[in-house]
This record gives C-alpha cells, structure tokens and sequence, in this order.
C-alpha cells in the first residue's frame, strides 16, 4: 500500500461447464495463490462459477441453486482475509436471472454488480437467459444476509486513501457509453471487468486498445478478467486472457490461449495526482449510488512494475522516426512562427561543440528549411575561452559550416583578462567568478551581434540545465528564444542520435557521433592534458537520474520517497542506492534554490507535458482565504524558511505563513485571490 501501489491480479481459472463443484475447488486454489503473492485485488472472469456457455442449462433451477450455496462456501472460505476478490455467477431474483459479479472481502458479501448490456447478435445469445440488470441498487437476500445488487455501487476501501472500485461485465464495456464512464465520474479509480469474450481473428489487439484507451480517458486503472479455455465446448474458442492497464498503458498481460493469473501493481496515487491536475475531469454525481466499504490488509510490496529509466525518450523504436521528427518539428515551428511575427532573418547561434548547440543548429537548420531562407542566415559563433579543447573546438567549425551556416569565431580569453582587472579579479583564482564571467561575455556577444545583424538569438539551454539552475544567471540562462528549454538532456542525447543515424551526409553523421562521444562539460575551467577537465556530470550528478527525478516529481507531483523506491527499481544494477540518494538530495536542492532563474527564463516551445515550473494557488486552495498543505520534502531534508512568496493578481498579499518542521506550510490570506501565487521553500539536509 506505501505510496500507492496496490498489487491486482487478473485470473483465468481451469473451469468446466455447468461443473460448480469442480470451478469452486478451481476458484478456492487460484484465490490461495493470490494471496501468498500479495495480490490485494482478485478478479475472476463472467459467470465463471457455472461456465459461461451453459446455454438453457441456466433454466436448469439445480445449477442456479448450486452457484449460490457454492459462492457462500468462497465467502466464508475468506474469512480472516482483506482482500477484495470479484467473481462472475448467474443470479435469480423475483423470478427472473440475471448475470452479476459477486464482490467479496473478508468473509462477507459486498454487493452484486449487474450486467447491463447483453449481447444478443452473432454468437451471443444472452437476452434468452438473462435479464437486463439494474442501475440503482436494490437489496437482495443472501442466506442471513441483505446485500445491494446493481451496477451503481462504489467499493471504498477504509484504510487506504482514495481508492474507490466500481465494475462492469463483459460487453458492457463495448457499448456507446459503458456504465465505467458513471462510475470514473462517481469516484471510481480502479475499474473491473469480469468478462467471456471469445476469440476470433484480429479480435485481441481491438480488445487490447479499447481497455488501453478507456482507461487513459477515464484516468482510470482496468483490471480485465476472460475466461479461458475451459468453456469451449461447441462453436466458440475463449482465450482465457487477463489485461490490467493503468492511464493508457497495458502494465501486464497474460498468456493468451492460456489459464494463468497475471498480476502487477497499480499506482493509485499516480491516478489521483493525474485527476487532481486535469480539471476537465469533472467529478460526477454520486446520487444513485451505494457505497459498500471494505478494508485490505497492509502489505509491504517488493514492486514487480518496470519503471522506465528514460521517461522521456520514447521507448518504442518501430516509431523513432515519427517521434523525433514530431519532437523537432515543433521546436522549428516555435522559432518559425518567431522569426515571422519579429521579421528577422537571422538567427544568432552560440556553438560550443556540445550537444545542446548542436540541437539547437540542428532546429535552426530545419526552420530554415520550412521558411525557404538561406542558412548563411544562420549565424554560428563560437567563442573559444580558457577551457575549450580542440576536440569541441574542431567539431564547433566544422558542424554550421556543414550545414552552410555563416561562421564568426571570437576569442574571449582577451576581454575576460581586461574584465578581470577592471573588477580585480585575480586571474589564478578559478572560482565561481572565473567561470561566470565567460558564461557572461559570450551572452553579451551574441546580444551585440543580434542588434548588429537584425537577428534573434537562439538559446540552447535545455530542460534538464534549468531544473538545476547549471546555467549562469543573465549569461547563458538568457537569450531571445529558446528552442530546447522544454527537451531534458536525455532527449536531446536521443534527437542528435537519431539526425546521425538518419542522414545522408556522412561528414555530419560523423561530427554528430563524435559530439555523442564528448563529456557533457561547460569548459570554463583550462583542459588538463588537452582534454576536458569540467564534467558536469561529476559535479551535478548523472543526467538520466536527474531527468528521472524531474519527470516523476513533476509530471505527477510524487513524494520524494516514493521517487527514490522507484528509481531504485528502474536503476537496479546500474547505481547503488546511496548513489541515488545522494543525487536526489542535490536535485531537490538545486530545484528548489534555482527558482529565481526559471522565474526570468525567456519563453521557447513546449514539445512534452513538462514545460513550465509555476505553481497556480487555484488547483490546490480553490480560492480559500486561509489555507494549509504539506510539503513533500525529501528523505533527509528539513526546511529552513520560505525564501520568496510572491503575490501575482491578488486583492491583499499574503501573510502570516508558518513552515513548520514537519513540512506543513500554513498561510493566511488577507482576501480571496483572484489569481495565483506562487511559493518556493529551501531545504537543508539534516
């Protein structure tokens, strides 16, 4: 349960028609395993204690009568166990039979869920045995038991925070406007299907995209049960298939043609934060629906999910193409559509030889392109200083001249000397001073050329470099547009990779590879033996740490401690876990003290979800005059004070905050804001 994840399962249990006693042994066993794996959410598939395919045999009272006093078996069977567990069966009630879902915890019975829509085309004859089941819950007798029956019913778990189950049957998710979209709107987070879909040709990857997409527009986990093979007795074959998807993406499947369990965690946090943050996702009505409460019992999970080490790359190779040319695209139509509302040829470049330059080169050049400029337009500087080495040097010529960019080099290394004795500054002195000012003196080149040639300098800091404040503060931080300051470094490692494989040019190609190759260095301290002696990894850390950090913490606001039992997961055997501990702890810190940089940051596309770092006061207080919210500090952290609140549209300022030490900030507002404001905290390692 700790952060979020609840282990689920999806079972497809060996079954034979009309054979209760058989499926309910069946049943029994597969629901034992379960729980020696932790699975706190057990779902079986539609009508799996009689068999799907019984045909008239449902007139047959004796099955009927056998199913129910085999599912009082299985509730009692759980006693003593805080799982919830869903189950298919046929049920009678005032003379007529419906198909449901029995839901169980702990020895007793939570409900039945109705099927709605039944299927009565093609193979599917269910309108002769069953009748349409009910929205609003009615109560039902179960032996010494009166339970609710219907398909409006939210199954709330008492001692876990925001985790609310509603289901559905088989076909019902097939349908124009399944029952699921209530339920979403209602509360329900993790969706169910007990379901006895046969298969046929092409059917599985139809199924597949239908559960992933329901569940990316309901915000939604969907745990889907099918039965197997076991109910093939005539015409139909069933796959016995479980899928469990969570936003959009299928985390397991099992084996097709197959009974077996499938089981995974979901991540009920992630599915809050993302609900939280859409605001278009409207939270429903609750009238017309009962709400039956359970509690699980609190595991401690070795976490089988994957976590993706690089988030941001994407991960599906069969669409490289498509996606790096979709990514670079929109970074050229943002300075495309710049260039023509200014009226500027030219573009000023700063070319160091790294890989942000390059990119950046690589954007100019495909926006020059779409605009049918010359690329002489294109003007690249490079500006050797006290730490440039040949190997960026070299590459630094050669790449815009390649491209048939115009070349301008201009040494710094006079002008810092002159600037050093104008601020007596000693030049063996290899501070932060030192290395500033060159960051600094080549800003201010470019922002001269700029006015000279009528051109527009391109910045070609990324995402990954503001997160952390590695830039210098009115130096290279500065520019007119800049294109990479929504792609982390890990993207952009990927987008040059990419150009490099794919072009034609070899020289290109080459010059590209050997950039890949280079140190990520800003070469503001002298070389040592000719070769680059700054490594900003050395300094700030790894770089697909960091953008690991930076994609959890803010694509879904995840606690710091939960962030690190993830990376620990996606990093196993790459980085010990004091190695990740540490860099998460200099990236907090660097995050939160280097927001006055992204505060004055000029504006450049957004190409992925995570562009701006602001915080609006309107998705978390609603315009409450007085507030209060936990910070959600890093393992290790304390803070000290809040360093800025600044009001932005607010009647009155704010006042009379308090940080306490255990991460609660608590504020006052002299009046209701209007708009937003936005806070920043500085943490300190304990």
């Amino acid at each position: 349960m700790r952060d979020g994840f609840i282990r689920v399962a999806s079972v497809s249990p060996d079954i034979r028609v009309c054979d209760v006693d058989y499926n309910k042994e069946s049943i029994k066993k597969a629901i034992e395993k379960e729980w020696e794996n932790k699975s706190s959410i057990i779902v079986f598939p539609e009508l799996c204690l009689t068999a799907y395919t019984c045909n008239d045999l449902f007139f047959q009272d004796s099955l009927i009568s056998e199913a129910k006093k085999a599912l009082k078996e299985i509730v009692d069977f759980t006693k003593g166990h805080k799982s919830v567990i869903f189950l298919g069966l046929p049920w009678d009630y005032k003379g007529k039979l419906y198909n449901v879902v029995a839901v169980i915890s702990n020895g007793l019975m939570l409900g039945l869920i109705n099927k709605i829509n039944l299927p009565n085309y093609g193979e599917f004859y269910e309108a002769r045995y069953f009748n349409r089941g009910f929205k609003e819950p009615v109560w039902v007798n179960f032996f010494d038991d009166v339970i609710p029956m219907g398909t409006n019913i939210l199954f709330e778990c008492s001692n876990v925070p925001n985790l609310i189950i509603a289901g559905e049957i088989c076909g019902d998710l097939w349908v124009p406007n399944p029952p699921s979209v209530e339920h979403a709107l209602a509360g329900a987070n993790i969706l169910i299907n007990c379901s006895a879909s046969n298969d046929i040709v092409g059917k599985m990857s139809y199924r597949d995209n239908l559960i992933s997409n329901h569940s990316k527009k309901l915000i939604s986990a969907y745990i889907y049960a099918n039965a197997g093979e076991g109910e093939s007795t005539q015409d139909l074959v069933f796959g016995g298939q479980g899928i469990i998807a969570e936003n959009g993406k299928i985390l397991a499947k099992s084996t097709r043609f197959k009974n077996e369990a499938v089981r995974i965690e979901i991540d009920v946090n992630r599915l809050v934060l993302e609900r939280r943050k859409q605001t278009t996702f409207e939270q429903g009505d609750e009238d017309g629906y009962f709400k039956s409460e359970f509690e699980l019992e609190p595991v401690e999970l070795e976490l089988k999910r994957n976590f993706d080490s690089k988030p941001f790359v994407p991960d599906d190779m069969s669409k490289r193409k498509e996606r790096c040319e979709e990514i670079l695209t929109i970074q050229a139509l943002g300075l495309k559509k710049r260039l023509l509302h200014t009226g500027a040829k030219n573009v000023i470049l700063g070319i160091s030889g790294g890989l942000d330059s390059t990119l950046a080169l690589l954007v100019c050049a495909k926006t020059f392109d779409m605009l049918g400029f010359d690329k002489s337009g294109i003007r690249a500087v490079t500006m050797p200083g006290f730490g440039t080495t040949d190997r960026t040097y070299n590459n630094a010529c050669e790449l815009p001249e390649s491209f048939g960019a115009t070349l301008e080099e201009i040494s710094i290394v006079e002008s810092i000397k002159r600037h050093f004795l104008d601020i007596n500054h000693d030049i063996n002195i290899k501070n932060i001073t030192y290395e500033n000012a060159q960051a600094r003196e080549r800003t201010q080149i470019l922002m001269d050329i700029a006015n000279r040639d009528n051109g527009l300098v391109v910045g070609t800091g990324d995402l990954s470099e503001l997160v952390l404040g590695w830039a210098t503060y009115n130096g290279d931080h500065m520019s007119m547009y800049g294109v990479n300051a929504s792609i982390p470094k890990t993207l952009v490692r990927h987008l040059v990779n990419y150009y490099a494989d794919t072009t034609d040019d070899k020289k290109i190609a080459n010059i590209l590879y050997d950039i890949l190759d280079t140190p990520v260095s800003p070469e503001l301290l002298p070389p040592e033996n000719g070769k680059i002696a700054q490594k900003t990894e050395d300094l700030v850390g790894p770089y697909e740490l960091h953008d690991f950090f930076l994609y959890n913490a803010l694509r879904f606001g995840f606690m710091p401690s939960k962030i690190y039992r993830m990376a620990k997961k996606a990093f196993a055997g790459e980085y010990e876990s004091e190695v990740i501990l540490k860099w998460l702890k200099v990236f907090y810190s660097r995050f939160f003290s280097q927001q006055f940089k992204r505060s004055a940051l000029p504006d450049g596309p957004k190409v992925g979800s995570i562009a701006t770092l602001s915080v609006d006061s309107r998705d978390y207080f609603s315009g409450k005059s007085n507030a209060e919210t936990l910070l959600q500090m890093p393992e290790g952290f304390r803070p000290v004070s809040v360093i800025n609140i600044s009001a932005i549209s607010l009647e009155k300022r704010i006042s009379n905050f308090i940080l306490y030490p255990d991460g609660k900030l608590k504020f006052k507002l002299d009046e209701r804001p209007v708009g937003a404001f936005l806070f920043t905290v500085t943490y300190i390692c304990t």
